[in-house]
């Protein structure tokens, strides 16, 4: 960020920690002035405005010093929040002329750099108060246009450093006492003792690795979770390492550090040789003021937001469409739509699928629980360029990314939400049926969409209501811009965790009772009724068998009837599969019609009221004995579907009698039993077409 100094050149502004940018103010001889020339400093919230004495601010020279180095967090993320601090109180055993706290820089660390100055330089002389010296570093360099945030950002250092003074031991030793906030990169000594202090809240720790901690770590944190200090606080020596990758996650003295693939800086922590420390500065309190409230039930961050279970694939844009820049902006939008989701064990679960030339699944849904490490996956995410390819993205992440192996959860609605700036370079109408057929909600945010100009450039300008999973504005969501986004992160969460809107969750994988009647008459033989009974097998494969999903039942017959296991028997797919290898022969005659009534009675009249929507597939090597029509009419009265399989002698009319409208798509038929097996695609096609019909 850059701004104008009193030469017209371009300057950059530091206040001791990343880059400030601030509204300009008066410049006289140096000094940043008020309305009358006085030097301005914050007042007790915080605000800059309240006018101070010159000799109180230590000076107000602009100094020759060059530009300083951003320090050694510079350019990488930061995902521990901001801290808010209690306005400071003089000490009641502060001597009367007040204490002199303010620590002096040496001349190697010059805070500013540019031409702000008398000098042409925005920043301090060596030896200049920091207090001072920050704010005015933050307050001397104009600006294009006022920033509140990096004012809050300036007022939030300053009481930082406020807080903190130096401790000494019976050996005259400093420590420096801190906050409970205070991080390793924070710290700028190779070694350096400092002081935690008492009743710091262990919920609010960030803690990255174990032994060796990531230098966003908060010191008091790691310390109390290396056993070096209790709650109660104390003296911690801290020695600065080199950055490293895998900081692991350890549970230790109640608290949970988290994983961290890599970064700049480490530090560890030890206990000091000599405890016994007087503070000879502020007391340093970091307990929040009394509301006179109860305090609020807070939430079970482990377990996350539990009225909201969802496993989520964001399918995020990584084509040349959206650029280096704006895809940046893209991953912050979804991080912070993970983030307010509330990511949990027994919440939200998510992963990334980016989508270019070829999709690539950047992380699943079993590799992180917590909404933390989610958001430092998607930071470290980069940019893979190419066509927005998004159909193929699309269409690979409703086949692949939902699987029990991933991290996939049984009866979890399953939700892909595709971000798309622009439009799309290939077809997205085939991968919204395959996920709607795979049981998928997929919802499109769409960035800047076509222009006028435009449209002619887009293979298909109904691309949206072809890919989502209805085409009722529920499911499509619409962004002017990459910029200002944070408004729209709450009504998109709103949507997602709208269990009762995920019409595509049932689907005719899950959602399906199948039943088998199967002929055991003399005519098929056993050899032959071995390859009926893998043809069933293959069928029930296909489909997500449970409690809660779809079910499979099995009858044998000849002139009687013999139920070999029932819908409610056999609750998983190995069970069901083991049932109907164990099934055996019976042999004797042909009554299908009778059958059928035995079926439609005694195996789907239990189920005839449940949630699942009802198939029959009959089985038959030829003619039947009674009649067929009849019983068959009534089973699809009861709303029963009925799919006809002939084999050998099964006469083609008989087949059609029993088969469901249209009779020519539910009837089948091939002269050699060896011909069962290239049905069965054809037979789970139908089931599932039945099934998206009866939706619609």
């Amino acid at each position: 960020m850059r701004g104008q100094g009193r030469e017209g050149k371009p300057q950059r502004c530091f206040a001791g920690y990343g880059n400030v940018l601030a509204p300009p103010l008066p410049v006289r001889s140096g000094r940043v002035s008020g309305q009358g020339g006085e030097l301005l400093h914050p007042n007790a919230q915080g605000r800059v405005g309240s006018p101070v004495p010159a000799e109180e601010a230590g000076g107000g020279r602009g100094g020759g010093g060059t530009a300083a180095p951003a320090g050694p967090a510079a350019g990488l993320p930061s995902p521990v929040p901001a801290p808010s601090f209690a306005p400071a109180r003089p000490s009641a055993h502060a001597p009367a002329g007040g204490l002199k706290r303010e620590r002096r820089l040496p001349a190697a660390v010059p805070l500013g750099g540019g031409a702000g100055s008398a000098q042409g330089r925005c920043g301090d002389p060596a030896g200049t108060p920091l207090s001072a010296a920050l704010l005015r570093s933050a307050l001397r360099c104009p600006a294009v246009r006022p920033r509140p945030a990096a004012m809050w950002l300036s007022a939030l250092l300053l009481g930082a450093f406020l807080l903190s003074g130096p401790v000494r031991g019976s050996d005259g030793s400093a420590s420096t006492a801190i906050t409970c906030f205070t991080r390793g990169l924070d710290l700028r000594k190779g070694t350096e003792d400092v002081l935690c202090p008492a009743n710091c809240p262990l919920w609010q720790f960030y803690v990255f690795g174990d032994g060796v901690y990531a230098s966003l770590s908060s010191v008091c944190g790691a310390a109390i979770h290396r056993g070096v200090i209790t709650n109660a606080g104390g003296a911690v020596r801290v020695q600065t390492l080199p950055g490293q990758e895998n900081y692991p996650a350890v549970n230790a003295n109640g608290i949970q550090s988290q994983v961290l693939s890599r970064w700049a800086s480490s530090f560890s922590v030890t206990g000091t040789k000599n405890t016994a420390l007087e503070s000879v500065g502020r007391s340093v309190s970091t307990a929040r003021p009394s509301t006179g409230k109860r305090p609020k039930k807070t939430l079970d961050k482990k377990a996350g937001n539990k009225d909201c279970k969802a496993d989520i694939a964001f399918l995020i844009d990584g084509s040349y469409n959206i650029g280096q820049r704006r895809f940046n902006l893209q991953k912050n939008f979804v991080g912070k739509v993970a983030v307010m989701l509330g990511i949990g064990t027994e919440g939200p679960h998510v992963g990334v699928v980016q989508a270019s030339e070829h999709p690539k699944i950047e992380f699943y849904l079993k590799n992180f629980t917590a909404a933390k490490e989610v958001l430092f996956a998607i930071k470290e995410l980069g940019f893979r360029g190419g066509n927005s390819n998004t159909g193929k993205a699309l269409k690979h992440t409703a086949q692949k990314f939902f699987s029990v192996e991933n991290g996939a959860r049984k009866g979890i609605p399953k939700i892909i939400v595709v971000f798309l700036d622009g439009w799309p370079s290939d077809d997205l109408e085939e991968a919204g049926i395959v996920a709607r057929e795979f049981g998928v909600n997929v919802f499109i945010v769409s960035v800047a969409k076509p222009t006028t100009e435009e449209l002619g450039m887009v293979q298909d300008i109904g691309f949206v209501d072809k890919a989502v999973c209805r085409n009722n504005g529920f499911f499509s969501y619409q962004m002017p811009t990459w910029f200002g986004t944070t408004k729209y992160v709450k009504p998109l969460v709103q949507k997602l965790c709208s269990h009762e809107q995920m019409l595509c969750s049932k689907t005719c994988y899950n959602s399906v009772n199948i039943g088998f009647l199967i002929d055991g008459s003399s005519s098929v033989g056993e050899s032959n009724f071995r390859l009926i009974l893998e043809f069933v097998s293959n069928v029930a494969k296909a489909f997500e068998i449970s409690d809660i999903g779809s079910k499979v039942a099995a009858v044998q017959f000849t002139y009687d009837q013999r139920t070999e296991f029932s819908f409610t028997d056999h609750v998983t797919k190995e069970k069901v599969l083991s049932a109907i290898r164990n099934i055996h022969y019976m042999s004797g005659g042909t009554a299908t019609g009778d059958a059928i009534s035995f079926t439609t009675r005694n195996v789907f009249g239990p189920v005839k009221d449940g949630p699942n929507k009802n198939f029959l597939i009959v089985l038959t090597d030829g003619q039947s004995y009674d009649d067929v029509r009849g019983p068959a009419a009534a089973a699809q009265k009861a709303g029963i579907t009925v799919f006809s399989v002939g084999v050998a002698w099964a006469p083609l009319d008989d087949l059609k009698d029993m088969a469901s409208e249209p009779r020519e798509s539910h009837t089948f038929f091939t002269r050699e039993f060896t011909g069962l097996e290239q049905m069965v695609p054809d037979i789970i096609r139908g089931i599932c077409k039945d099934f998206l019909d009866s939706k619609q």
